[in-house]
């Protein structure tokens, strides 16, 4: 793997973070070096074992999975339980059968990583609440720095909220950490919107069939986000998939989906008033402020799609 670029994923492993996490693995173009875990869609020792299980049903390679944080800085947790299920992975009784996480704190495990690298060597995907990140940041701003690129799965993007009408979940639950981590002075900060999972991105029932039927591992990716389908279907009518997760994944490992990305400068609302985790972004510049972190928007549908296919086995 020594020609492979080196990722980081740090996560707080619920359903589509499994299918992210299942793609990544299957990707012959990225080595994932470690995955750590945080509290979020589910207790941080939930989503540990949710990232062995993911791991096992894909089928690779087995990266060692560090425990992180299990609180938040500031506030209380609030899981997403209706969303994934309250294991985070639909409830369907999948455990891992083998793996177990490795001797470490998470934390202390990428912040090694990272020193002992050379500057951009490794990127960062993170799919959670940021609290890992912003601990690493205090503990050692240096050695963070010399991440290359640090892609989130949080914000609106340029759109609305999933848990407030401006602000989404991941950066919702730890907004204070999320500011530590916008305002730390990184070279590449990059947050997937909300919305770049939406629209055309979202799975149809079609295509949530066409990946089901391909295979042991595209019906464990389908099959954990039960909870959320049925959800879906109240939402939007029948079975579609709206899936942050990989649809941050993609922007990251395969760059040429994103359709709409530009840097803005970029601030975390920690008010505790109505707007609290709202990623507010100076879209017309209007602070004059040196633009901090880039925001993808949307992704080339088909481009998305096809990539999930292709690293999940579907095509």
């Amino acid at each position: 793997m020594a020609d492979k670029k080196k990722i980081i994923i740090d996560t707080d492993c619920g359903s589509d973070d499994a299918m992210a996490i299942a793609m990544a693995l299957n990707d012959p173009n990225y080595e994932i070096i470690m995955i750590t875990t945080v509290s979020g869609n589910v207790p941080m020792e939930q989503a540990t074992v949710n990232a062995l299980t993911t791991i096992e049903y894909a089928g690779t390679y087995e990266p060692p999975v560090y425990k992180g944080a299990d609180k938040m800085l500031l506030r209380n947790m609030t899981y997403a339980y209706e969303t994934h299920g309250n294991d985070g992975m639909g409830d369907i009784g999948l455990v891992p059968k083998r793996l177990k996480a490795a001797e470490g704190n998470g934390i202390i495990k990428m912040l090694e990583a990272l020193r002992e690298s050379r500057a951009g060597e490794i990127d960062i995907v993170a799919l959670g609440p940021l609290t890992n990140l912003a601990l690493a940041l205090r503990l050692d701003c240096e050695a963070m720095k010399k991440a290359g690129r640090i892609i989130i799965m949080g914000s609106a993007g340029l759109g609305d909220g999933n848990v407030t009408p401006t602000a989404e979940f991941n950066i919702w639950q730890d907004a204070e950490a999320a500011k530590i981590v916008t305002e730390a002075g990184l070279d590449y900060v990059m947050y997937v919107g909300w919305d770049a999972c939406l629209g055309d991105s979202m799975l149809s029932p079609q295509e949530i069939e066409q990946i089901r039927n391909s295979g042991e591992l595209g019906k464990f990716a389908i099959d954990c986000n039960k909870n959320l389908m049925e959800m879906n279907k109240e939402r939007f009518g029948d079975n579609y998939l709206d899936m942050a997760d990989p649809s941050a994944m993609a922007a990251a490992l395969y760059p040429e989906c994103v359709e709409c990305c530009d840097k803005y400068y970029c601030e975390v609302d920690v008010s505790g008033g109505p707007g609290y985790g709202t990623v507010i972004v100076d879209v017309n510049n209007v602070l004059g402020k040196e633009p901090n972190a880039y925001i993808c928007s949307k992704l080339y549908s088909d481009k998305y799609k096809e990539y999930i296919y292709r690293t999940l086995g579907a095509k």
